[in-house]
């Protein structure tokens, strides 16, 4: 406890107010994604079929007429409350969020290694805003699915580029601590849904939680005025000088940054300090960089301008085809499709339909609990990947969570209530300890920062496909297989993937960059 305590108290000693304004803000992207994560259920022709959207996991059975609320309050709607579909209509519905994420995580890497971080990030917001306004005033298909469509983009794109922007500004010791907040408000942003389902389960006041998430949008878009560029990313594009002055910013005028600076492979001055008041050191940054942008050289013109910046920017084939590569994309791509194929979104985008046949009368507050417990268990294992490494808590995560779904698939198929509670419980956790946020932190520190775009697009691309996967076939097989029986596949994908995890992917924890973490001997090129 006293370590814990010691650790906070130096975490807050050692960073800035600005560094967690910059966390608080850019994650809010990855929240989105939680947002529409979990699922709802339409009736259709009387029968009840389940998709794989996010905001309503609560009340689905409001939003397919079955019932008119979870309470018994009544409201007089002015929107319909259910959309009529048939089951070809349904499927398109069905997939068309994730084929939005899968295009946004494809394009995303490109965009923000030529555009910028943060420009990449403020585009996001307009999907945010746009998507979630669609779906709330949705009266049939066609505006329904444009607004998952447009959510599914923001979303794909937002979780390739902001692990990559935390990565850039989080101090060099602690990045997989800081890491692990995409995957905390990740969880936050399931947490938050269910909540307002819970209570908004009601007449078509589930229209409110789909309206909440532009709300939520505009939100960003406005705390994105005062985030920077990553100084890393201008570092490598023309801007070392404004790269150092943003550096010096986040961590606080009494840290020294040379050490951190070198890494950029970048000349200029040692001497770059922000000229503003420390009040408004943030606003002149961002009105700076922005003058910068508009007023920079044409690619090659800058005298200390890093050769290995934006002229070598790797593509998403060419990161696939290039023998340095190619390594780390099998390595992220496998990592990220275990984090989806191991079960953990069966728990959480069909834990009600799931649980609701052993524990008919709290399924749903155990649904809202098993999010809490995972947002709270994410954050308390949030430092263990820089105590202990990445790797050893990925291969801690999936083992707990291989156990847990023989136990769930036991206590399913025997209806021992308390034996699926905690085995699902549990499951959430092992999650937690390696899984969930790891793997967004692995693409910074497998390849270079010019194939960080294209590795991160990969990893995430092959998220979504799994993603996709696990939300079409879970029912069919969980209902072929019977009750329970689908956690034994789940556990037998546990323990093949993880048994490849540990065969291919290389520890890096402690690594000083892609070479040392893959044994090559040749040391990237340096400009003195």
């Amino acid at each position: 406890m006293a370590g814990r305590e010691s650790m906070t108290r130096s975490l807050l000693r050692d960073t800035t107010g600005y560094l967690w304004y910059l966390l608080l803000i850019t994650t809010i992207g990855p929240l989105q994604f939680g947002f529409h994560l979990v699922r709802e259920t339409f009736l259709i022709a009387g029968k009840t079929l389940t998709i794989s959207q996010a905001e309503l996991n609560a009340p689905q059975d409001v939003i397919t007429c079955k019932k008119k609320a979870i309470s018994t309050t009544a409201s007089n709607p002015h929107l319909p409350q259910c959309i009529q579909m048939n089951t070809n209509e349904f499927a398109v519905v069905s997939s068309i969020y994730t084929l939005g994420g899968l295009l946004g995580a494809l394009s995303a890497g490109s965009f923000c290694n030529k555009h910028g971080r943060l420009r990449t990030m403020r585009l996001t917001t307009l999907f945010f805003v746009v998507g979630p306004l669609l779906e709330s005033f949705a009266v049939n298909m066609a505006l329904l699915c444009l607004g998952r469509f447009i959510s599914g983009i923001g979303a794909g794109a937002a979780v390739v580029v902001v692990p990559i922007y935390i990565s850039e500004i989080a101090p060099p010791k602690d990045k997989g601590l800081f890491g692990a907040f995409t995957q905390v408000m990740i969880n936050l942003g399931i947490l938050v849904t269910q909540l307002l389902g819970y209570f908004f389960s009601r007449d078509n006041m589930w229209r409110i939680i789909l309206a909440a998430a532009g709300g939520i949008g505009v939100v960003q878009s406005l705390g994105l005025l005062l985030v920077p560029e990553s100084p890393k990313w201008l570092a490598e594009h023309h801007s070392p000088e404004r790269a150092r002055a943003i550096l010096r910013r986040i961590r606080g005028h009494k840290v020294n940054i040379e050490e951190e600076a070198k890494a950029w492979n970048i000349t200029g001055s040692n001497d770059d300090i922000c000229m503003c008041p420390s009040r408004f050191c943030g606003i002149c940054l961002i009105i700076v960089d922005e003058e910068e942008s508009l007023l920079s050289a044409a690619p090659g013109s800058h005298p200390t301008r890093n050769p290995k910046g934006a002229s070598s920017s790797v593509s998403i084939f060419g990161a696939l085809r290039h023998p340095n590569y190619q390594p780390a994309v099998i390595a992220v791509i496998v990592v990220m499709v275990t984090q989806q194929l191991t079960g953990i979104n069966s728990i959480v985008m069909y834990s009600v339909n799931l649980l609701s046949a052993i524990l008919p009368t709290t399924a749903a507050l155990l649904t809202v609990g098993i999010s809490a417990l995972n947002v709270v268990i994410s954050v308390l294992c949030a430092p263990l990947s820089d105590k202990l490494g990445r790797k050893t808590c990925i291969l801690l995560s999936i083992a707990g969570m291989g156990f847990n779904s023989i136990l769930l698939a036991l206590g399913i198929y025997y209806s021992v209530k308390v034996l699926s509670a905690l085995a699902a419980l549990l499951f959430v956790a092992s999650f937690a300890v390696g899984l969930g946020p790891i793997p967004f932190i692995l693409a910074n520190e497998l390849v270079g920062p010019e194939a960080v775009g294209a590795t991160q697009s990969w990893a995430l691309a092959a998220s979504w496909i799994a993603t996709f996967l696990v939300s079409q076939f879970f029912p069919m097989i969980n209902q072929a297989l019977g009750r329970g029986r689908v956690y034994y596949v789940f556990a037998a994908l546990a323990a093949l993937l993880g048994s490849f995890i540990a065969w291919w992917v290389p520890e890096t924890k402690g690594k000083s960059g892609a070479d040392e973490v893959w044994g090559r001997k040749e040391a990237r090129e340096r400009v003195e």
